[in-house]
């Protein structure tokens, strides 16, 4: 199942809203996760999008480490309607980053 953090996530929806003023700062954030949590936001956002069903998430971690060969930042930036995928995985997968947002927000 999902090894990040549901705070990690969340940072990468609220950043990814903001793309024209937070690029950089997602490109930085994603290329200092762990190669596991990398693998983690592109299972997740395969899942979002309905590539792979929650059952497949061991399915999708796998192929998201086999088949990386572009730098994660790079796949998940160029990734249209990044945010709600993100989102829509976590819902799959019975979790939810809506309190985690807000805290961000908030300047938690």
């Amino acid at each position: 199942m999902l090894t990040t953090s549901v705070q990690k996530v969340a940072n990468i929806i609220l950043m990814a809203r903001e793309l024209g003023r937070a690029e950089g700062e997602l490109r930085a954030f994603i290329d200092r996760m762990t190669e596991e949590e990398q693998a983690d936001m592109v299972a997740l956002m395969w899942i979002g999008r309905g590539s792979f069903e929650p059952e497949e998430w061991d399915e999708a971690r796998d192929t998201a480490v086999a088949e990386a060969t572009t730098p994660t930042a790079d796949y998940l930036i160029g990734t249209p309607h990044l945010s709600d995928h993100l989102e829509n995985g976590l819902e799959a997968l019975g979790l939810s980053a809506a309190d985690e947002e807000d805290e961000l927000i908030r300047g938690g």
